[in-house]
Formats: C-alpha cells, sequence, structure tokens
C-alpha cells in the first residue's frame, strides 16, 4: 500500500495499534500449562473489543485468530487445546488483523517461564536484527541489500535465516507488492523500497534450518534440519529517513 492521504494514513496506524496491543497482550498472558487454545481465545477477545478481525482466518481461513508456533514449529502453528505450554518452551505469536479496510502485521518470539533450554540468546538476536534492518529502510534502499544485512547479521552471531519465507506489503490487503522482502540477498530483486510504501518487516532467525516445510496439517512449517527459529515483525511505513515504526506498541523492543 502506497499512503496517498492523512486518512489513509490515520487508518493503517489505527489497525496498527490494535495489532501490536493485541500481540503485546498475548505475550503478556501466556503462561506455562495454558493451551495455545486458550491463549488464542484470550487474543480473539482483544481483536473484538476493537472491531477488528482476524487476517489469516478472513483472508485464507486459517483455524485460528493468531498464528501460535511452538518449539520446533517455526510458524503459522494452529491454536489448540491439546497443545499446552511447558516450561522453557520457544512460542512465536503471530498476530495480524483488519479493521476498517486496513490490515497491519507484526510477530514475536519469546521464551515461556523459565530459559531452562538457552533460547534466549536466539530471541535476542532477531530481535537485535530485526532493529539493525529496519533502521536502515528508507525511501530508494534496495530490497534485496536489506536482506543481505540480515543474513550477515545473523552469521555473525552464528546463526542462518529461512530463505523461504518473507516480510511483505500490507495494507489494504494482508500480503500485497513487494512480496519478497527476504532475509538474504536475491541478486535478481532490483525492486527499491518506495516512499510512503506500508510493508511488514521479519526476521527469519534459525540454528540450523534454511527452509521451512509444511506438515501434513497444511499449516504448520518446521524447519528442513529441524533445530529452531525466531520470527520479530514490525508493519511500518517507508519515508526518505527514518522510517514510522506502526507497531512499537507490541513491546518487541521493550
Amino acid at each position: 500500500m502506497l499512503i496517498k492521504n492523512e486518512s489513509e494514513l490515520v487508518g493503517i496506524k489505527k489497525i496498527s495499534e490494535v495489532v501490536a496491543i493485541t500481540l503485546k497482550k498475548m505475550c503478556e498472558y501466556a503462561k506455562v500449562g495454558m493451551s495455545t487454545k486458550e491463549l488464542d481465545d484470550f487474543g480473539a477477545e482483544v481483536l473484538k473489543s476493537y472491531g477488528a478481525k482476524s487476517a489469516p482466518y478472513a483472508t485464507y481461513k486459517f483455524p485460528g485468530w493468531a498464528c501460535i508456533s511452538i518449539d520446533k514449529e517455526f510458524c503459522h502453528g494452529i491454536p489448540s487445546d491439546k497443545r499446552i505450554l511447558r516450561e522453557g518452551e520457544l512460542i512465536n505469536i503471530d498476530v495480524s488483523a483488519e479493521l476498517g479496510g486496513y490490515y497491519s502485521d507484526n510477530g514475536c518470539s519469546f521464551v515461556v517461564g523459565e530459559d531452562v533450554h538457552n533460547h534466549q540468546p536466539l530471541v535476542n538476536a532477531s530481535k537485535e536484527i530485526l532493529k539493525i534492518a529496519i533502521e536502515h529502510i528508507k525511501e530508494g534502499v534496495r530490497i534485496a541489500d536489506i536482506g543481505e544485512m540480515i543474513e550477515k547479521e545473523s552469521k555473525k552471531r552464528g546463526y542462518k535465516v529461512i530463505k523461504n519465507l518473507a516480510g511483505h506489503g500490507v495494507g489494504r490487503r494482508l500480503h500485497e507488492p513487494p512480496h519478497e522482502i527476504l532475509n538474504y540477498k536475491n541478486r535478481l530483486n532490483y525492486e527499491k523500497f518506495k516512499r510512503n510504501s506500508v510493508v511488514a518487516i521479519e526476521t527469519f532467525i534459525s540454528t540450523h534450518s534454511t527452509i521451512a516445510e509444511t506438515l501434513s496439517d497444511g499449516w504448520t512449517m518446521v524447519g528442513n534440519k529441524g533445530g529452531y527459529m525466531t520470527q520479530h515483525e514490525h508493519t511500518i511505513v517507508v519515508t526518505d529517513g527514518a522510517p514510522l515504526i506502526l507497531t512499537t506498541g507490541n513491546g518487541v523492543w521493550d
């Protein structure tokens, strides 16, 4: 989406605030012993209180309000009353929603309870790399160069990136051009970030895998070589200077 007037900016800001608040509240609500369905139901009530609709459900008929991925699930995990959160597990919550014809998207990985499996360094790396990437985004910057930066920063920390998951444009739909804001440099992609465009920037930082594969449920993705992955995501507006981060309320960098 390219923002053309003040009313469009107001609209995208409003839904971005809603998804950010919902994500933050879900992260705070998640506790050991809770089912992912209970956590999803809580998020659903927060979205409903603002009049917002789940974007994955509305767009793709995803069987849940938010994607909740646990342990070695990388993304698109389906909420279930049978999946109980355990001490020290890695969890990713991805919240996207629609309100008034506008869509926004954000996500966060964190450790549930005490970090008994030492996942925190991977979580921290993802947060730090997202911050570095966003700080370098402005009008005229090549999308591929941001991908190269993300991969280099990951390698510095001893990690890999997932190459078939990507950030994307967002605004009037959940997924819009540019569709491939990758975590590595695609040398064939000469596209540049455009001023006033709305994009969701995501990190996909992993311990072992470079490709995410879909399980038999048709949604949940895991690594081709196993291991763990963390994802953090902000929706931003590209400017000719520092980007406008619309989902700062999610607490990713708190």
